[in-house]
């Protein structure tokens, strides 16, 4: 078979555990494209009942080659059913079909799948091999790379879980086609967010062609997912496990995962979450003197712009700032009871500190919907 030829390809550097994240047009249906996968005769793709009836059969078919036996899954969608029992249908599928330690899964749809496969391959015999085939625009930007995988706790977002490294990531941008106006705008905060934090330069790009990303401009997504994985990857090959410079990654996801507990898993969309909980996490970096007034405004006129919330849910009529603490002291970069934010210090550069609760309060007061 001739080499495949991939428009773009994201290498992940981490020794034994590295892989290459291949971004394009048609990867989807292509056998090459799993290549990083070994043969092996059992398969189980986990995917969801939205995107199998697009999708599974196709998958199915392109690693027909590299498999005897190829199992589906369709888990229920939405972040509300990333729980223990959607976790154990995967163990229940991989029991009852006597998959062993060759088998291989993929994950086929986005977040809430790939965090849940990946979850289930770092458990499952003590770690089987795994492919992310993510479907949507904040899989293919976020999720997918960096072998975080998770379920969610009623407490907390994301809060059980493994740091398991996929064989490869395939970003099909053809997939992203299908996707509703609502999921593309979450997908676009996870773009955004790595403007503040690492490359103004990326902000500027982001800004000139928001409208053609919103309009699935394939030229503008092949770069905004090509740059995004690049500034992941170099990242995660420094911090792959978190202990430090990984967690500015988590820009707005403080806030943002305090607004999806509070609200319920599933009424805002993590992206929408995260584009509110940046604006958040900007106006607490002005009062902390990271940036300007001019800047907050700049990012949030942008997320605005990118069909995102840019104020913050009200998740306790009575006291709306003390729910929100209550439940960031859950958050994983919590030390001792003490909530630690990825805040802006200097356009471009983030850092992760503490600030006073009392300064938190006004914050949040401030830019949460009255």
């Amino acid at each position: 078979m001739p080499e495949l030829s991939f428009s773009e390809r994201v290498h992940i550097p981490l020794g034994e555990r590295s892989y290459d994240i291949l971004i394009g047009s048609g990867l989807l249906d292509q056998p090459a494209a799993y290549d990083a996968a070994r043969a092996g005769t059992q398969a189980l793709i986990v995917t969801n009942t939205t995107v199998a009836p697009l999708y599974a059969e196709r998958l199915a078919r392109a690693l027909a080659p590299r498999h005897a036996h190829i199992a589906r899954l369709e888990l229920p969608d939405g972040e509300q059913y990333k729980t223990w029992a959607s976790l154990n249908l995967i163990f229940d599928a991989l029991l009852g079909g006597g998959a062993d330690r060759k088998t291989t899964l993929y994950a086929l749809g986005g977040g809430v799948v790939g965090d849940m496969t990946g979850f289930a391959a770092a458990c499952y015999m003590r770690g089987v091999p795994f492919v992310q085939v993510p479907t949507t625009l904040l899989a293919q930007v976020d999720s997918s790379v960096g072998g975080k995988t998770a379920i969610n706790h009623p407490l907390g977002k994301n809060m059980i879980g493994a740091f398991y490294q996929p064989l490869a990531v395939v970003c099909d941008l053809d997939v992203l086609k299908t996707l509703p106006p609502r999921e593309l705008s979450a997908g676009l905060a996870e773009v955004i967010k790595y403007g503040p934090i690492a490359d103004m330069a990326f902000l500027d790009w982001i800004e000139a062609h928001i409208d053609a990303l919103r309009a699935c401009d394939p030229a503008a997504l092949a770069h905004a997912v090509k740059r995004s994985c690049q500034i992941k990857a170099d990242v995660v090959g420094q911090d792959e496990r978190e202990s430090g410079l990984r967690a500015i990654l988590n820009f707005g996801h403080t806030f943002g995962h305090a607004i999806e507990a509070g609200m319920g898993y599933g009424a805002w969309l993590h992206g929408e979450a995260v584009g509110a909980g940046m604006v958040m996490a900007a106006e607490l970096s002005r009062e902390l003197g990271g940036v300007d007034a001019a800047f907050v405004e700049r990012l949030t006129h942008l997320i605005r712009r990118a069909g995102l919330p840019t104020r913050g849910a009200v998740i306790d009529a009575d006291d709306n700032a003390g729910r929100y603490l209550q439940l960031m002291r859950v958050d994983k970069k919590a030390e001792g009871g003490e909530i630690r934010f990825v805040v802006i210090d200097g356009p471009g550069r983030a850092v992760v500190r503490a600030a006073p609760d009392a300064l938190v309060r006004q914050v949040i007061d401030r830019c949460c919907a009255a």
